[in-house]
């Protein structure tokens, strides 16, 4: 019986698979026909005589009409989940299928398949729903739980896509597992091996590197960077556009006005590459519609050079992760190669002289197929979860999250809270106040990003903490705290210490994001780093400007100020002064030193200003009236935006 079993699942851009653990080892489920790969394809059947709803067919099946009926079939759909409407525009040029005419700006595309309309989370549905038929065949009962992996770029608005998904396929998804790292659980389950690993994951539509230290059954990911659209398609695409592009101009057929022709082409270049992998050459042979035959020899070395450009792509990824887990490529010890696309020998040498391979005596790791591992691996995350096994039970996951996550402070600046590369699950709590006296709204702002200014970073949600007692600028204790689940889906929390008012948020996805702003974050932070830590520099020196001058402005009115002498007062005018001219300037430094320069002269008033407050305080007054009494002169770490009030 599969009574409480739970599975791994591989939803792939290319192909989907599922596996489960047989006693010690993760196997794949075959499907009906024998095969360990369903196709990740999805087609629409034309309506039968007799009328009624089309059926929807997944895998070879669907591949089969693609050529005959392109208009009524969905593949690669994985890239398109959690994405905009405005973002896969360029995606749809790729595919014979299109979108809904009544689809909007911020709704999730809709697919115009025939006469029917379904979502990316839709279409990837049928795909799950056919592992989970082949996994409920194979064992003889229901299966209701499973690991579904992901990309380990995939953002907020893709992970969540992907859990829809899951959903709406009868599946309660236990846990998302970034690509890369079942990847890693699957080979250190086989080898055993202790060591620091590289997970090179090159799949269908995604790539992704990530390090990893592998000790007594612990699996800790100690860098992960890659490009969520990036992968064996791109190869497809290119040897597609090249084919089609001579065909016209050697034939004068446009074959892009044919969808059929187009899949054609697409279904040779495939062959063709993967014949390259194998073979020193390979061959087109087309029939066109005018009855004229395309045909064309691709020697290998023509091949690698024409795909080199795509290849190079993996490259940037990869040093950076080497140098983010604070490596050389002489650290690493072993490099698995994951994805169908590390067949092609042009990958292979390129990870070779990444990480220097064959210099140290080495090769990358082949052992175990490179389109099941990722489903075994998440095979093994399962039977950890369930608890079902002695060869699982001492060992240990610990993932990381991409990108930096925090809130926007006063100025517009990030305050981080927690890092890019913190293992996952991960919490962290910061304490911030607020920027204008009598604030009872403070506006909270998340944020996710590597730069310094918020409006460079992506914006995950806005939430607002209410009912704040009104106090001067500097009292509220305002707690924010940061929880990423084990998915990697974000939590938000807010709490005034004083008065205990509370706000928290789960972050949702949404779905106006691009790709390439979330793949570039990194790239970007590197190079304005200078730039922006300037900006910041100069924001933060303004707004200790801001709270000094605040509190020198209402000095005169307070019984302190009558015990300085006129020389004291005449020097904390002149500091003010100068202060009040500099502040505006883009000069940093200028700033601060003219910050520290009043600071310097108030501090006999601030002295005076405490004495008054302790002797309040003993007089009978609680010592939080007699904080208030003092005003700004009591800071805190941060200061938030202030919410606008409504």
């Amino acid at each position: 019986m599969a009574e409480g079993r739970v599975v791994g699942i591989d939803l792939g851009t290319t192909n989907s698979l599922v596996a489960y653990m047989e006693g010690d080892a993760p196997v794949v489920i075959p499907g009906v026909d024998g095969s360990h790969l369903v196709p990740s394809v999805v087609a629409l059947d034309p309506i039968s005589a007799g009328g009624g709803r089309p059926t929807v067919t997944v895998g070879n099946s669907a591949r089969k009409v693609l050529i005959q009926t392109p208009e009524r079939v969905v593949y690669s759909v994985k890239r398109l989940m959690g994405r905009g409407l405005e973002e896969i525009q360029s995606e749809l040029k790729l595919f014979p299928f299109r979108l809904a005419d009544d689809v909007e700006a911020g709704e999730v595309p809709r697919i115009q398949l025939g006469e029917l309309k379904f979502t990316p989370p839709e279409i990837s549905a049928y795909i799950l729903r056919q592992l989970k038929r082949n996994a409920e065949r194979f064992f003889g009962a229901p299966l209701t739980q499973a690991v579904i992996t992901v990309p380990a770029y995939f953002n907020d608005a893709q992970r969540q896509a992907t859990r829809d998904a899951g959903r709406m396929a009868g599946l309660d998804v236990l846990r998302l597992v970034n690509e890369p790292t079942a990847a890693a659980l699957a080979y250190g389950l086989d080898r055993a091996k202790v060591g620091t690993i590289a997970v090179y994951d090159f799949g269908g539509g995604t790539f992704d590197i990530s390090i990893l230290k592998l000790r007594d059954g612990i699996f800790e990911v100690q860098s992960t960077n890659g490009d969520t659209h990036l992968g064996g398609d791109d190869i497809d695409n290119l040897l597609s556009a090249i084919a089609l592009d001579e065909i016209y101009a050697e034939h004068g057929v446009d074959l892009r006005s044919h969808p059929g022709a187009v899949q054609a082409v697409r279904k040779a270049a495939i062959e063709a590459k993967i014949k390259l992998s194998t073979e020193q050459a390979a061959h087109f042979d087309l029939e066109l519609p005018n009855g004229d035959r395309y045909q064309r020899e691709i020697p290998r070395a023509v091949f690698e050079l024409l795909i080199e450009p795509v290849l190079e792509r993996t490259a940037g990824p990869c040093r950076q992760a080497i140098t983010d887990a604070g490596l050389t490529p002489e650290d690493i010890d072993e490099v698995v190669l994951v994805g169908g696309s590390t067949r092609i020998p042009a990958v292979r040498q390129l990870v070779d002289d990444i990480f220097h391979l064959a210099a140290r005596g080495k090769k990358p790791h082949t052992e175990l197929n490179p389109d099941e591992v990722v489903a075994l691996g998440a095979a093994v995350q399962a039977d950890i979860l369930a608890g079902a096994s002695k060869s699982t039970e001492k060992m240990l996951l610990l993932d990381v999250t991409p990108l930096s996550l925090g809130i926007e402070a006063l100025g517009g600046t990030v305050a981080r809270i927690i890092q890019r590369n913190s293992t996952i699950p991960a919490s962290a709590t910061e304490h911030f106040t607020t920027g204008v006296d009598g604030q009872t709204n403070v506006a909270i702002h998340v944020v996710q990003g590597e730069r310094e200014l918020a409006t460079d970073c992506r914006s995950l949600a806005r939430f607002d903490l209410k009912g704040i007692p009104p106090m001067s600028a500097g009292l509220p204790r305002i707690e924010v705290k940061f929880l990423i689940d084990a998915d990697g889906i974000l939590k938000v929390s807010a709490r005034e210490q004083r008065s205990g008012q509370a706000a928290k948020i789960e972050v949702k996805p949404t779905y106006g994001l691009t790709d390439e702003q979330v793949e570039s974050m990194i790239l970007d932070s590197f190079d304005h780093a200078e730039d922006d830590f300037a900006k910041r520099l100069l924001i933060e020196a303004r707004n200790e400007a801001e709270t000094i001058l605040a509190a020198v402005e209402r000095a005169p009115g307070s019984p302190a100020w009558k015990q300085l002498t006129a020389e004291e007062q005449a020097s904390i005018e002149m500091a003010r002064n100068h202060l009040n001219a500099v502040k505006q300037g883009e000069d940093s430094s200028l700033i601060r030193n003219a910050t520290l320069t009043l600071d310097q002269a108030t501090r006999r008033f601030a002295e005076l200003m405490m004495e008054a407050a302790v002797t309040t305080a003993i007089r009978g007054k609680t010592m939080d009236a007699a904080g208030e009494e003092m005003g700004d002169s009591v800071t805190a770490p941060h200061a938030m935006a202030p919410a606008e009030f409504k």
